[in-house]
Parts: C-alpha cells; sequence; structure tokens
C-alpha cells in the first residue's frame, strides 16, 4: 500500500480574492473536511502534513525579483505602480490584503508534497490548495499569483541534479500555460496538458502546434478538446496520446495539476465530464506515478470540487470512499432530503450529433500528436 500525505493548513483559507471570485477557498477548506468525514486520514498508510511558506529564494526559482517585490509591495505598505503591468489589479487578479503571504503558503504546501516525495517519507503526496498553473515568470494570470506546480518542479530539479526525469500532467479544463512556459526549451521536464480548446477557452494557448523548442522540441504535449467532451471520448483521446508518451518517457517524479473544471456544472468552463471519468483519468496516472507530487486546481462549483478530491485522495491512499457523502458534510451538498452520492449520479446526455462533433475533434487532436510527438519518444504513430 502507498505511503500517502495530505498537505493542508486552514490558511489556504487566506488565499481569498474576494467574496465574489470563482476561485473560492471553500473548495480546499470544504474537500479537507470531507476526506476527514470519510475517515481516509485514518489510515496508518496516511499522514497530514503542514507546509510553511516559501521564501524569496525558492519563489525566484521561477519568478523574476522584481514580481516577487510587486507582489510584496501591499503587505509593506507601499503602493504598487503600474499593477496591470505584473497582471495584478484585475478582476481575475485583484490586489488583496495578504496575497503574497497567501500564495507563498500555497507554494510552500507544494515544496513540502515535492520534499515528502523527494524524501522517502511518502510514495504520494497531495496538495489540494495548489495548482496555480496560470501565474508566469513576471506576471499574475487567471487566478494565480506564484505558480507552486512550477516552482515545484525546478525545486526538485535542483535537489536532484543532472539525470533526472521529471512529467507534468494537467487535467484542469484551462491550458496549463505557466508551467509549459516555464520549461518549454527542456527535455528533462515533460509537460502535458489536455484541456478545453483555447478557440473557446483562456488562455486561448494550447494547440497541438505547441510542441516545445530547441532541446525541449518534442517535450511538451497539448491535447485540446472541444466543448461537450464527455467521459469517453475524454478518455479516449488520453489513453491513446498521453498514455503512450507517458511510458516512453518515464519519468523519476510525476507532477499533477487536478483541476476538477473539466465537470460538467462547472460554471466557468464547457466540457462535460462526471466524476467516473474524472476518476478513470486520475487513475490511469496513478498506474504510472511511482513518486507522484499531486496538486488541486480549477473547479468551480463547490458541491462537486470536494468530492472529486476526495475520491482521488482515497484512490492515493488504496481505500475504499463511502458511497455517500457522510451525514456530518451532507448539508454542503444536498438538495433535498436524500442521501448525497459522493459519485456523480448521473451526467448529461449528449446527443449524436455532439458525440460525432467532440470524437472527429479529438481523434483530429490525437493524430496530430501522433504526427508531431510520437516520433521524440520512439513511438509509431499506430502505436498502443
Amino acid at each position: 500500500m502507498s505511503r500517502t500525505a495530505l498537505v493542508y493548513t486552514p490558511k489556504f483559507g487566506d488565499y481569498d480574492l474576494g467574496a465574489s471570485h470563482p476561485l473560492r477557498p471553500s473548495r480546499v477548506i470544504r474537500t479537507y473536511e470531507l476526506i476527514r468525514a470519510c475517515e481516509l486520514l485514518d489510515a496508518p498508510s496516511v499522514a497530514v502534513e503542514q507546509p510553511s511558506a516559501a521564501d524569496e529564494e525558492t519563489l525566484a526559482l521561477m519568478h523574476s525579483r522584481d514580481y516577487i517585490a510587486a507582489v510584496r509591495a501591499p503587505s509593506e505598505g507601499r503602493i504598487l505602480q503600474r499593477p496591470f503591468d505584473y497582471g495584478l489589479g484585475t478582476i481575475d487578479n485583484p490586489i488583496v490584503e495578504g496575497m503574497y503571504e497567501a500564495g507563498a503558503l500555497v507554494v510552500g504546501a507544494s515544496l513540502c508534497a515535492a520534499d515528502l516525495v523527494y524524501e522517502e517519507k511518502a510514495d504520494i503526496a497531495f496538495n489540494p490548495g495548489g495548482g496555480l498553473h496560470h501565474a508566469h515568470r513576471e506576471r499574475a494570470s487567471g487566478f494565480c499569483v506564484f505558480n507552486d506546480v512550477a516552482i515545484a518542479i525546478a525545486y526538485l530539479l535542483e535537489k536532484c541534479g543532472d539525470g533526472v526525469k521529471v512529467a507534468y500532467v494537467d487535467i484542469d479544463a484551462h491550458h496549463g500555460d505557466g508551467v509549459q512556459e516555464a520549461f518549454y526549451g527542456r527535455r528533462d521536464v515533460l509537460t502535458v496538458s489536455v484541456h478545453e480548446s483555447g478557440r473557446y477557452l483562456f488562455p486561448t494557448t494550447g494547440g497541438v502546434e505547441e510542441t516545445g523548442e530547441g532541446e525541449g522540441e518534442g517535450f511538451s504535449v497539448n491535447l485540446p478538446l472541444s466543448p461537450y467532451t464527455g467521459d469517453e471520448v475524454y478518455l479516449w483521446a488520453f489513453r491513446e496520446a498521453v498514455i503512450p508518451i507517458l511510458e516512453a518517457f518515464s519519468a523519476d517524479f510525476v507532477v499533477t495539476q487536478l483541476g476538477v473544471d473539466t465537470h460538467f456544472q462547472d460554471p466557468l468552463t464547457h466540457l462535460c465530464c462526471t466524476t467516473r471519468g474524472y476518476m478513470a483519468v486520475v487513475a490511469e496516472i496513478g498506474e504510472r506515478a511511482e513518486r507522484w507530487i499531486a496538486a488541486g486546481g480549477g473547479g468551480y462549483d463547490v458541491t462537486v470540487v470536494p468530492r472529486a478530491w476526495t475520491l482521488a485522495f482515497a484512490h492515493m491512499a488504496g481505500a475504499e470512499p463511502p458511497e455517500h457523502v457522510p451525514e456530518s458534510e451532507a448539508e454542503h451538498y444536498r438538495r433535498d432530503d436524500k442521501p448525497v452520492p459522493l459519485h456523480d449520479a448521473g451526467g448529461p446526455k449528449a446527443d449524436d450529433d455532439w458525440l460525432r462533433v467532440t470524437r472527429e475533434f479529438a481523434e483530429a487532436s490525437v493524430e496530430e500528436i501522433k504526427q508531431r510527438i510520437f516520433p521524440y519518444h520512439g513511438l509509431a504513430e499506430d502505436d498502443d
């Protein structure tokens, strides 16, 4: 049985961008409460670890000193000149009190997860507060101030030295642009992003043609999907295009961003997956990740995200989750007086035309990946 760690602190609630902002800290707090209520923390192979904030030196593995100083300015009582230059003061990334400290703590939690796995104190470590994959070197973006997953990867590379390989797999509905950008010219980091096509969704990037540059050519993998793609097509595309590359790359560490905004109830995206499809993808990753650092990410329906991440953590811990949300937590999910299933009770009904459209879109993306990426990994186009 895997040794599994949950990296958590109630201070994750401090990453609060405002009452009307969709990235509600309750997503993470309720995840912890639901995991605990499901008794998933009681197993001897499971531990809860308290993180501490990352220091500036570690933040600088990804971000410029100038940008770090800009994020810290409000905490120091300084007026930030030209905040828009840093992606701050926008609707997505408002300037809020304590954003430096809250962002540094999220990074620290992903570093804690990385340390636990690196030091072989855990086989799997999950930071549900992390996954802020849109932050760039000198710019906040898409609700993300500091890019915790990119920093965790850079941290691992620095600790391990030459020869180590890291695979980053991002299943958020939005393209993992910040992480891709950070490692676009490297071949020791494989970045994989499966997402709703940028033709229809922020951040508008993530086409198959973004394959890396220089030594990194062929090590940036993007699998864009059509709006309304459901479980069947998503899983088929993931297995056809992503799994062969992951197996061929044979990473020493797997870092994942497990956003749940692929869900059919998500208010910001247009994919139509269920918790069952989501968990099938998580299981596919888990089978190929002996040393696994997992982070949360997107997902904006607060009745969905905690259920999905609880199911994911149960899988990581090798535990059988209960069929229903425990009564102590059911009030947050209940719509009537019936027991609340932990898994989705149903899903969207797609008509034949939409199934055909989403399948054709996925087939085109998969075929292009096989043509562009497979040869770099010693894979023939018709390899399974």
